[in-house]
């Protein structure tokens, strides 16, 4: 697939990034090869959420003065804005739930799928079904699913270029719930969306889609895709901490029960019983993370400004580029596919008789930061034979020559412990 766009003026999207002219303890610039673990902030998603804590900051959906009724038009402004991003239509914001992170908004469907009290709920005899490609907050939940409820957890396995083997297993009238990531975390392979929604259709399934490696990286619809839910955090999208979102199709979520219960989800309550909200109320109860709302709808109102088919070239140049070097250096394989088709932006990469935490450990004398483990994905590694990899990942305002310098360090690496 051919992606064309603006070449993006980068000296002036790094610019919006300050934290990137910081010189390191080695003396070198940063390198920052690590957004798939946590992204840098553009200091427009900084002053957007001063500017609302230093004139708006207030209680939402409360009382009934000024600066309550002004933080409640941020808050649901900033879920209608980031709906938008996402693909929801004018009018379908409520199909959005605030949670503090991706790992809550998925363990808040995977614990509420569990409910009897909804109809669609698992149950004994039940199969959840997941991939081997999982980052853990998209598989622990499900195994606890399957352990509460009697249910069986089945799995689609990997092919040896880091896919999904869709021929690893077939789809029956029992599978209730498959639960696959859009990107892998560490492979960066992209699933097939549209086959997964339609197998899964095809028995009566819900489909659930961690998103989190794909919505700050290229234009993504969720419900062009088809799935019932989706789970994506603001971290990850040059976004603040402590805010992530939840998806789910409007008909879904009305018929949900509630995953947390307190004030702000309520509609009546006695002392005998208690009447919850609609959605996307019955969902976020407890005081919301208003300030956090406002960054992330800042964030996706950046990454819109810029064009997501742009940010998707650019990226899809730097993988590129970071796949080639590796691939040419004697010593070192890549764990996921070999080109950029259908694949994201992490490069996972092992290097002979080098463990990875020594490989990270290089690189960080040179400024170039990677995330160095198991990236919360140990079947994935182990499928692999390997107890951990170097992972670089890429964002908006990663260059050329920030992969060149990866690259040399990864020689550096092989020098120093006699490998070259």
């Amino acid at each position: 697939m051919t992606i064309s766009a603006t070449p993006l003026d980068l000296a002036a999207i790094r610019a919006d990034f300050p934290i990137l002219k910081r010189i390191m303890r080695g003396g070198n610039q940063l390198a920052y090869l690590d957004s798939g673990a946590t992204s840098q902030r553009p200091v427009q998603v900084l002053d957007a959420e001063r500017e609302f804590l230093l004139t708006s900051n207030g209680a939402v959906h409360r009382g009934a003065h000024q600066l309550m009724e002004e933080a409640t038009d941020a808050y649901e402004q900033g879920r209608a804005d980031i709906a938008a991003f996402v693909g929801a239509s004018t009018g379908s914001a409520d199909e959005l739930v605030f949670t503090k992170n991706a790992t809550e908004a998925l363990n808040l469907v995977s614990y509420v799928l569990g409910d009897k009290r909804f109809e669609r709920a698992v149950g004994p005899g039940d199969v959840i079904v997941t991939t081997e490609l999982e980052h853990h907050a998209n598989l622990v939940p499900w195994q606890e699913l399957a352990r509460r409820t009697g249910a069986t957890l089945r799995w689609y396995g990997i092919t040896d270029d880091g896919r999904i083997d869709l021929d690893s297993l077939d789809l029956d009238e029992r599978v209730k719930v498959v639960a696959f990531s859009h990107h892998s975390n560490v492979t960066g392979a992209l699933a097939p969306v549209s086959e997964l929604v339609s197998r899964a259709a095809e028995v009566g399934a819900l489909t659930v889609l961690d998103a989190c490696q794909s919505v700050p990286h290229q234009p993504v619809d969720f419900p062009a895709l088809g799935v019932d839910f989706a789970a994506f955090s603001g971290h990850k999208m040059l976004g603040p901490n402590g805010i992530g979102i939840l998806y789910g199709r409007r008909e879904l979520l009305a018929a949900m029960p509630p995953f947390l219960t307190g004030g702000s989800m309520i509609e009546t309550v006695t002392m005998e019983a208690s009447t919850y909200a609609p959605s996307p109320q019955r969902f976020e109860a407890g005081t919301p993370m208003t300030s956090q709302v406002v960054g992330l709808a800042a964030a996706a109102s950046y990454l819109g400004a810029i064009g997501m088919d742009a940010v998707e070239a650019h990226e899809r140049e730097l993988v590129a580029a970071t796949i080639e070097g590796l691939s040419g250096i004697d010593g070192v394989r890549i764990i996921g596919p070999t080109t950029v088709e259908n694949r994201g932006s992490p490069v996972a990469f092992v290097v002979d008789g080098v463990h990875a935490h020594d490989v990270g450990q290089i690189l960080d004398d040179e400024g170039v930061a990677v995330r160095v483990g198991h990236h919360c994905a140990m079947p994935l590694h182990r499928r692999f034979g390997v107890a951990a990899t170097a992972r670089a990942s890429f964002a908006v305002y990663n260059t050329l020559d920030e992969v060149d310098r990866l690259l040399a360090g990864v020689r550096r690496s092989l020098k120093f412990f006699g490998r070259e």
